[in-house]
């Protein structure tokens, strides 16, 4: 016969959910207890918010909770909080419209400034 060990975090009397670690089940009832402290911040707020878009804001900002310290600079973002989209930079060369002798315009490159787009 197995033993296994099971932890069930329980909120107002209903299992939420189970966990087969206490880390786990600690964690999500720390979270839990966050989205209830956002629920109560909404609700004083002037902003009206029905009661599901509160419950769904708050159990969103309460699982990205290190996102929403970086975010209100009350902490400095590590590289798991730090995801900055990759930006791809298109440059084009400079061009500079130069009449001629004969006044027909011509392009130019300007080599030097394509030279300084690219290096930085």
């Amino acid at each position: 016969m197995a033993v296994e060990s099971r932890f069930v975090v329980i909120r107002n009397g209903v299992e939420a959910k189970t966990f087969m670690d206490k880390k786990s089940a600690d964690e999500y009832d720390k979270m839990l207890d966050m989205a209830d402290n956002l629920s109560q911040v909404f609700s004083q707020s002037p902003v009206a918010l029905s009661d599901s878009a509160n419950e769904e804001l708050s159990i969103y900002l309460a699982q990205h909770r290190e996102d929403v310290l970086v975010a209100l600079l009350a902490k400095k973002p590590t590289k798991t909080t730090a995801k900055k989209p990759t930006e791809k930079v298109i440059t084009a060369p400079i061009v500079e419209v130069v009449e001629n002798e004969e006044q027909k315009p011509t392009a130019k490159v300007k080599k030097a400034k394509l030279k300084q787009l690219q290096q930085s």
